[in-house]
């Protein structure tokens, strides 16, 4: 049964485990260390107690989120030497100071004020009680800059030249750090940690309104979280559109997988797949249900542009189009989800109902775990 598996596949399953259960804590506590500087600030701002409440609240839990992605991230940078070593040895001079700089200018920085905005508003008072949460947050940003310019870099490379021994070795670290993807990585991923944060935020707060709809607390979480949703998935589905353009130019393979196109369009005018079954066996994808055109009107905004499919790649430099194809339609589907719970609550607020809304407020801690 397990004779075709490779120590190879054994390592990529490894860190794919590895990383995948790591992804959900800095994804939910970049937005999460945002969301807690807003609420200090807003208490500062209007001395209400219910805010400090909920900073109360969720500091605890961010503390909890913050640990478990450091444990996770050791465990994932110790993969990187012991299930990539070769990859580690070749890349070493420019992804090796990138995770550094993310450990001294982020990591560091989060750290060091962690204690202070768990445990020192008594003692350095509120004004830089403020400060050391702010600054916590924009160190979670800071992370994700030099996380996402590392991951960034391998799918598009630039600023390099390989030197004798077969490293790559940095040669312009400006076009290195700003590689061709990173800005669209960036804000797409940032985004979504935002996202992550209002959906965890507004289904607690929807939990405790449908159990006791007089609760400020619960409504003061649910009314913040739905204008987040409102406001920024839209902007996140412009962003990934966008994204989808860089990734179009500098890994066509990759959208042709996601797409589930195995033959090219020279002429353009190519459908789009909402449905099949990839099968990289037979180059098809199967039992697909298409929208003629609308593919190409998606991918590059015109009709008559060419489009590469994968027989346009070499077998062994296609990826495999099926886990590819729907996980990307996974995900967009959750993002229009996001989108309709925000417009949801957009009309439900306009009519009165935000917190007397049950149906809402059962949708929103249905999609709590979705970002």
């Amino acid at each position: 049964m397990f004779g075709d598996i490779s120590a190879i596949d054994l390592a990529r399953f490894q860190f794919a485990f590895t990383i995948s259960a790591h992804i959900i804590f800095p994804a939910f506590s970049i937005g999460l260390a945002s969301f807690l500087a807003v609420l200090n600030g807003l208490w500062l701002w209007t001395r209400d107690d219910i805010y400090l409440r909920l900073f109360d609240y969720w500091k605890t839990i961010f503390a909890v989120v913050f640990a478990m992605g450091v444990v996770s991230g050791v465990v994932m940078s110790y993969q990187f030497g012991t299930n990539w070593s070769v990859f580690s040895d070749k890349v070493g001079p420019i992804l090796g100071p990138l995770l550094g700089y993310e450990v001294l200018s982020a990591f560091f920085l989060e750290a060091g004020f962690l204690g202070i905005m768990l445990f020192g508003r008594e003692r350095v008072g509120d004004r830089l009680h403020l400060a050391a949460t702010a600054i916590v947050a924009i160190g979670t940003l800071l992370s994700a800059f030099w996380i996402l310019s590392a991951n960034s870099w391998m799918h598009t490379p630039q600023g390099y030249s390989v030197n004798d021994v077969g490293q790559f070795a940095p040669e312009d670290w400006w076009a290195i750090v700003f590689n061709p993807s990173f800005p669209y990585r960036l804000v797409h991923m940032v985004l979504a940690a935002y996202l992550t944060t209002a959906f965890v935020v507004g289904a607690v707060g929807a939990w405790h309104l449908l159990r006791s709809p007089e609760s400020r607390d619960a409504a003061i979480m649910f009314s913040m979280a739905m204008w987040m949703a409102l406001i920024v998935a839209p902007i996140q589905i412009f962003a990934g559109d966008s994204h989808g353009l860089n990734t179009l130019e500098y890994q066509p393979a990759k959208i042709a997988a996601m797409e589930g196109h195995y033959e090219s369009y020279p002429d353009g005018r190519a459908p789009f797949i909402l449905f099949g079954l990839p099968d990289d066996a037979t180059g098809e994808t199967r039992y697909a249900v298409e929208i003629p055109l609308l593919g190409s009107l998606i991918l590059t905004h015109d009709l008559t542009t060419p489009l590469l499919g994968l027989d346009a790649f070499p077998e062994d430099a296609r990826p495999p189009a099926a886990v590819i194809f729907w996980t990307f339609r996974i995900m967009v589907a959750i993002g229009f989800a996001m989108l309709g719970i925000g417009l949801w609550s957009a009309w439900a607020r306009w009519k009165g109902r935000l917190y007397d809304a049950p149906w809402l407020h059962r949708a929103a801690v249905v999609m709590g775990p979705s970002g």
